[in-house]
Protein backbone atom coordinates (compact mmCIF):
# COMPACT_ATOMS: atom_id res chain seq x y z
CA UNK A 1 0.00 0.00 0.00
CA UNK A 2 1.25 3.49 -0.86
CA UNK A 3 -0.25 6.79 0.27
CA UNK A 4 0.58 9.88 -1.77
CA UNK A 5 0.32 13.55 -0.82
CA UNK A 6 1.02 16.28 -3.37
CA UNK A 7 2.09 19.82 -2.53
CA UNK A 8 3.59 22.86 -4.21
CA UNK A 9 0.72 23.96 -6.39
CA UNK A 10 -0.43 27.55 -6.57
CA UNK A 11 -0.95 30.60 -8.73
CA UNK A 12 1.86 31.73 -11.02
CA UNK A 13 2.18 34.06 -13.98
CA UNK A 14 2.85 32.76 -17.46
CA UNK A 15 6.56 32.10 -17.90
CA UNK A 16 7.02 31.34 -14.23
CA UNK A 17 8.00 28.15 -12.44
CA UNK A 18 6.66 25.82 -9.78
CA UNK A 19 7.98 22.64 -8.22
CA UNK A 20 5.46 20.03 -7.21
CA UNK A 21 6.30 17.43 -4.60
CA UNK A 22 4.69 14.09 -3.94
CA UNK A 23 5.44 12.54 -0.56
CA UNK A 24 4.87 8.82 -0.41
CA UNK A 25 4.43 6.52 2.53
CA UNK A 26 4.88 2.80 2.28
CA UNK A 27 7.70 0.36 2.53
CA UNK A 28 7.95 -0.29 -1.21
CA UNK A 29 8.29 3.28 -2.54
CA UNK A 30 11.76 2.66 -3.92
CA UNK A 31 10.42 -0.14 -6.12
CA UNK A 32 7.50 1.78 -7.66
CA UNK A 33 7.34 3.45 -11.01
CA UNK A 34 5.82 6.90 -10.51
CA UNK A 35 3.90 9.32 -12.67
CA UNK A 36 2.36 12.77 -12.81
CA UNK A 37 -0.97 13.37 -14.50
CA UNK A 38 -3.19 16.42 -14.79
CA UNK A 39 -6.83 17.26 -15.31
CA UNK A 40 -7.99 20.62 -16.60
CA UNK A 41 -11.59 21.81 -16.12
CA UNK A 42 -13.91 20.05 -18.53
CA UNK A 43 -11.18 17.75 -19.80
CA UNK A 44 -10.11 14.20 -19.13
CA UNK A 45 -7.10 13.45 -16.98
CA UNK A 46 -3.94 13.18 -19.08
CA UNK A 47 -0.39 11.93 -18.74
CA UNK A 48 2.37 14.43 -17.96
CA UNK A 49 5.54 12.56 -16.95
CA UNK A 50 6.78 9.26 -15.56
CA UNK A 51 9.91 7.93 -13.91
CA UNK A 52 11.18 4.46 -13.15
CA UNK A 53 12.14 3.13 -9.73
CA UNK A 54 15.74 4.34 -9.83
CA UNK A 55 15.17 7.66 -11.58
CA UNK A 56 17.31 6.52 -14.47
CA UNK A 57 14.50 6.49 -17.01
CA UNK A 58 11.93 9.20 -17.64
CA UNK A 59 9.29 9.95 -20.24
CA UNK A 60 7.21 13.04 -20.94
CA UNK A 61 4.14 14.10 -22.80
CA UNK A 62 5.07 16.07 -25.90
CA UNK A 63 3.44 19.24 -24.62
CA UNK A 64 5.80 19.44 -21.60
CA UNK A 65 9.06 18.25 -23.12
CA UNK A 66 11.83 20.74 -22.49
CA UNK A 67 9.78 22.57 -19.84
CA UNK A 68 9.03 20.01 -17.12
CA UNK A 69 11.40 17.66 -15.31
CA UNK A 70 10.42 14.68 -13.19
CA UNK A 71 12.81 13.40 -10.54
CA UNK A 72 12.75 11.36 -7.37
CA UNK A 73 14.61 11.03 -4.11
CA UNK A 74 14.05 7.53 -2.76
CA UNK A 75 15.78 8.38 0.51
CA UNK A 76 13.06 10.99 1.08
CA UNK A 77 10.22 8.95 -0.46
CA UNK A 78 9.46 11.91 -2.69
CA UNK A 79 8.85 12.53 -6.36
CA UNK A 80 9.14 16.00 -7.86
CA UNK A 81 7.86 17.77 -10.93
CA UNK A 82 9.81 20.90 -11.80
CA UNK A 83 7.69 23.04 -14.10
CA UNK A 84 9.31 25.90 -15.99
CA UNK A 85 8.05 28.27 -18.68
CA UNK A 86 4.51 27.69 -17.53
CA UNK A 87 1.64 28.52 -19.86
CA UNK A 88 -2.03 29.26 -19.12
CA UNK A 89 -2.90 25.94 -20.75
CA UNK A 90 -0.92 24.18 -18.00
CA UNK A 91 -3.65 25.17 -15.56
CA UNK A 92 -5.01 21.96 -14.04
CA UNK A 93 -5.14 19.78 -10.98
CA UNK A 94 -1.93 17.76 -10.93
CA UNK A 95 -1.97 14.22 -9.57
CA UNK A 96 0.85 12.00 -8.44
CA UNK A 97 0.46 8.26 -8.95
CA UNK A 98 2.34 5.08 -8.08
CA UNK A 99 2.33 1.79 -9.93
CA UNK A 100 3.15 -1.61 -8.47
CA UNK A 101 5.86 -2.37 -11.01
CA UNK A 102 9.23 -0.58 -11.10
CA UNK A 103 9.02 0.85 -14.62
CA UNK A 104 7.42 4.09 -15.70
CA UNK A 105 4.24 4.22 -17.76
CA UNK A 106 2.08 6.75 -19.54
CA UNK A 107 -1.03 4.63 -19.06
CA UNK A 108 -3.35 5.55 -16.18
CA UNK A 109 -4.59 1.97 -15.91
CA UNK A 110 -1.11 0.88 -14.79
CA UNK A 111 -1.28 3.01 -11.64
CA UNK A 112 -2.86 1.62 -8.49
CA UNK A 113 -2.33 4.50 -6.07
CA UNK A 114 -3.26 8.16 -6.52
CA UNK A 115 -2.86 11.33 -4.53
CA UNK A 116 -5.59 13.88 -3.95
CA UNK A 117 -4.15 16.38 -6.39
CA UNK A 118 -2.78 19.91 -6.18
CA UNK A 119 -4.11 22.89 -8.12
CA UNK A 120 -1.82 24.75 -10.51
CA UNK A 121 -3.15 27.97 -12.00
CA UNK A 122 -1.18 29.92 -14.59
CA UNK A 123 -2.36 33.44 -15.32
CA UNK A 124 -1.75 35.19 -18.61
Amino acid sequence: QVQLVESGGGLVQAGGSLRLSCAASGRTFGTNGMGWFRQAPGKEREFVATINWSGGSTNYADFVKGRFTISRDNAKNTVYLQMNSLKPEDTAVYYCAAKPLPYGSAQQRDYYFWGQGTQVTVSS
